[in-house]
């Protein structure tokens, strides 16, 4: 038995803090080969994941709130916003389910947030991400910073 405990999201969310892209995920599954890819992230507020889709591996990605607030936004082809969830317990947001053509980017609003990740497999490195070409890449820490804030400006949770 796998568990997600308090002592589990402690260490993993500790490990977040101190690394350089202020996220760690824990894979659950024993190679990339498997059927069901599963995985807990934890993820900082200074985290950016550059938005993307995965439409050339056309896998479906679920996202599970395990801990913390986790803002979940879908773009247009162009960068546009059309669509934003926050995932809090509180709120009674617990989960979401991206396609594989959804431009989507995960920003975690509160500390020692976790999502517990399930996407079909194998998976394939090569095929995994399409990154949007709109959006900074992830070494680009100013740019990917202010386009973080700019995101959070319009949608009015600076």
């Amino acid at each position: 038995m796998l568990k997600i405990n308090k002592s589990f999201l402690e260490n993993i969310s500790a490990k977040a803090k101190k690394s350089e892209r202020k996220r760690m995920h824990h894979n659950f599954h024993k190679s990339y080969d498997e059927k069901v890819q599963r995985l807990v992230n934890a993820c900082e507020p200074d985290t950016y994941i550059r938005p993307h889709k995965h439409d050339d591996s056309g896998t479906i990605e679920i996202l599970l709130l395990i801990k913390g607030k986790i803002l979940i936004v879908i773009f247009d082809d162009s960068g546009g916003i059309i669509e934003h969830i926050i995932l809090d317990k509180e709120k009674e947001n617990f989960a979401v389910e991206l396609y594989p053509d959804e431009w989507h980017t995960i920003i975690s609003l509160e500390e020692n947030s976790a999502i517990y990740e399930i996407k079909e497999g194998p998976f394939d490195e090569k095929k995994a991400k399409h990154f949007a070409p709109w959006a900074p890449e992830e070494n680009e820490k100013e740019l990917a910073k202010d386009y973080l804030n700019k995101i959070l400006k319009k949608l009015g949770l600076e």
